[in-house]
C-alpha cells in the first residue's frame, strides 16, 4: 500500500510539472495531400491553404468550402522542390520559393506574376507584402535581400555574420525582422536599411515573426528562449514559458489583436501562448503523416481564425482545426 501511495505521488507530481500536454480539441480536418507536403501556408483567417507536394505542384485551397481553387503546377521548369511559402497578409498574393529561385502568385486571378532566380546564396525563407510588389528573402549567405519588383530596387541587408534563416515583412512592406545564426535579430528599415532596433540571444535564431500593427515582434532561438518585443520601446514584453529542452520553433504567428500568439514546431508540437505574460493557454499534437515510423510531421504555419479556432498546416499535407475550450 506505501508503494502504491509513493508512485501515485511521483505520477502527480510530474502531471504537476509537465501539465496536460494537450487541451481543447480537434474540430475539423483537412487531408489536401497525403503524400505530404514540402511547403504549407495560410492566410492569416486560416481561411485558405497554399501548399506543395511533388506529386501534385502548388494548390491553393479554401478550407472554409473545402474547395480546390487553383492547381499552379511546378515553380519553375525543371520542377525543383518548394521549400518556403507565404501569403500576403491581406490574401490577395503569395510567395513560393524554391532553393533558387522564387515566384509571385496573384490568388485573386490564379495566375503567375512571374519567377526570379537568385545566383548568390540559398534561399531559406520568404515574405511577401499586401501589395505584391514588395518581397524579403533569408539566404544562406548572410543577407537578407528585399526586393520591390515594381522598381527592380534591390535592398542586401548585410547586418548578418552568419546565415539567415528566418524573416519577416511588414504587411506594407516598409519593415523587415530578420533573424541568424549570428544569434541576432534585426528590425530595419526596407527604404533605407537603417536599423531600427536589435534582439541578442546566446544561440542561433531559428524564427521570427511581427504583429500585423507592428506593436510587438517574436524572436525564437535554437535553445528554449521565445521572446516577444515591444516595437515602441525595443524592450522585452515576456518570454513565453517553454517545458520542452531544445524546443525550435517552425513557425510562429500572432492574434490580430497581439493579445496571443500560436507556435508551432517540427514535432509536430502546436501552441498557443499569452503574449503579455508568456503563459501557455493551449497545447495540442497534429496529425502525423500516413504510414510514418515514428509518427512524424513538421508544423510549417499557424493561424487563429474569426471564430477563434488555431488552424495548423503540416508537412502531413494535412490542416487541422483545433478549439481552446
Amino acid at each position: 500500500m506505501h508503494k502504491k501511495i509513493q508512485w501515485l505521488s511521483i505520477i502527480l507530481a510530474l502531471f504537476t510539472l509537465t501539465g496536460c500536454f494537450f487541451s481543447g480539441s480537434e474540430v475539423k480536418r483537412w487531408e489536401l495531400a497525403p503524400e505530404g507536403a514540402t511547403s504549407f501556408s495560410l492566410s492569416r483567417d486560416g481561411r485558405f491553404a497554399l501548399l506543395y507536394s511533388t506529386q501534385q505542384g502548388i494548390v491553393l485551397w479554401d478550407l472554409q468550402q473545402n474547395k480546390r481553387l487553383a492547381d499552379f503546377g511546378s515553380q519553375d521548369p525543371y520542377h525543383n522542390t518548394v521549400i518556403a511559402s507565404k501569403i500576403s497578409d491581406n490574401n490577395r498574393y503569395a510567395i513560393t520559393a524554391t532553393a533558387q529561385n522564387f515566384a509571385v502568385w496573384d490568388l485573386a486571378w490564379g495566375q503567375s506574376e512571374g519567377l526570379w532566380s537568385i545566383s548568390d546564396g540559398i534561399i531559406r525563407d520568404v515574405d511577401i507584402a499586401s501589395n505584391g510588389q514588395h518581397v524579403l528573402l533569408a539566404l544562406s549567405n548572410g543577407k537578407a535581400l528585399y526586393v520591390d519588383l515594381g522598381s527592380g530596387r534591390r535592398l542586401e541587408f548585410l547586418a548578418h555574420r552568419e546565415k539567415v534563416n528566418s524573416v519577416a515583412l511588414s504587411a506594407n512592406g516598409q519593415f523587415a525582422l530578420s533573424g541568424g545564426n549570428d544569434h541576432f535579430a534585426y528590425l530595419w528599415d526596407t527604404r533605407n536599411g537603417q536599423i531600427l532596433y536589435q534582439f541578442e540571444h546566446t544561440t542561433r535564431i531559428s524564427r521570427v515573426a511581427l504583429q500585423r500593427n507592428g506593436k510587438l515582434a517574436l524572436t525564437a532561438d535554437g535553445g528554449n528562449d521565445v521572446f516577444i518585443w515591444d516595437l515602441q520601446s525595443g524592450e522585452k514584453l515576456a518570454s513565453l514559458a517553454v517545458r520542452l529542452r531544445q524546443q525550435n520553433l517552425s513557425t510562429a504567428r500572432f492574434s490580430n489583436d497581439g493579445k496571443t500568439v500560436v507556435t508551432g514546431t517540427p514535432s509536430r508540437r502546436l501552441e498557443l501562448w499569452d503574449s503579455a505574460s508568456g503563459d501557455n493557454l493551449g497545447r495540442w499534437e497534429v496529425a502525423a503523416k500516413q504510414d510514418s515510423r515514428p509518427p512524424a510531421a513538421v508544423v510549417y504555419d499557424v493561424a487563429i481564425s474569426p471564430d477563434g479556432h488555431v488552424i495548423s498546416g503540416s508537412s502531413a499535407g494535412i490542416a487541422q482545426a483545433w478549439t481552446t475550450d
